[in-house]
């Protein structure tokens, strides 16, 4: 009986999740006029997009945010490598303390440094620029991890045998952990390049130009025009534009993204 209610619960809060989007979804290819209406008619059309596609900069905000979390991903993937190998697999005076104080960084809220990172990037001459938006984000605690609890689990014959193959400790970095770390990759891939496709507030502080602003601040800017401020169906098709990349990243890569976290020890 509890299994019963359990899954009926489950089904319930997938279909209230499911429901704003799918309720966009049907707005964005509605006709304007029918686009709050809840009649079931065959009613369909591309029209929204084209005049979404029209009315803003779409295509510069799309390379904007590309640029930008392409960005923060690369660094982050290589400093969150570097971190985690050293944390897994070297040994150094107060290396656990100096664990644990590095993860204190996942209890701080990213809003709560607005202000300071404003600061600092106004002294490096840094507002309005795509390097501005990366820099704060360049380290990862969640990556350092999330990378040290798979390194951890390679066994350290590995690397031996790797040294005794002459290869250095960037070479046995290279093509002993980072290959059988992939499904971690994956998954924290995913993780930053949702969250940084989806940042809205640090892109909004510190950005003034079409030439850097992302697709999250585009869109606020563009639902709150004049033009389009009432228009659901337009505002609908401009939601599903910027989140569609995101869709469907997750459902090619969602089998490895799950795999990464039970492998990794993550429940």
């Amino acid at each position: 009986m509890l299994r019963k209610f359990t899954t009926v619960g489950m089904y319930g809060l997938a279909v209230l999740w499911l429901f704003p989007l799918l309720w966009a979804v049907w707005t964005s290819f509605r006709p304007r006029e029918l686009a709050t209406s809840w009649s079931l008619s065959a009613d369909f059309t591309l029209d929204n997009f084209a005049k979404v596609w029209d009315s803003a900069p779409f295509d510069q905000y799309y390379i904007n945010t590309f640029l930008i979390v392409t960005g923060i991903l690369v660094a982050q993937i290589i400093t969150a490598t570097l971190a985690a190998y050293a944390f897994a697999k070297l040994q150094f005076w107060g290396k656990d303390v100096l664990f644990v104080l590095f993860l204190v960084q996942l209890m701080v809220p990213a809003d709560i440094l607005i202000f300071p990172n404003y600061n600092v990037l106004r002294d490096l001459s840094l507002l309005d620029t795509k390097i501005g938006i990366m820099l704060p984000y360049f380290a990862s605690a969640f990556g350092v991890f999330l990378l040290r609890q798979t390194f951890k689990t390679i066994p350290h014959e590995l690397e031996e045998a790797a040294r005794m193959e002459g290869c250095s400790w960037f070479q046995i970095l290279w093509r002993v952990y980072v290959p059988l770390a992939k499904p971690t990759y994956i998954a924290f891939g995913l993780v930053s390049v949702s969250y940084h496709w989806n940042n809205f507030m640090w892109p909004l502080i510190i950005t003034n130009s079409v030439e850097n602003r992302p697709l999250t601040v585009g869109l606020a800017i563009f639902a709150q025009s004049f033009e389009t401020g009432a228009q659901w169906a337009e505002v609908s098709a401009a939601t599903v534009m910027v989140i569609f990349p995101l869709l469907l990243a997750f459902l090619v890569f969602q089998r490895q993204f799950i795999n990464s976290f039970i492998h990794s020890g993550v429940k």
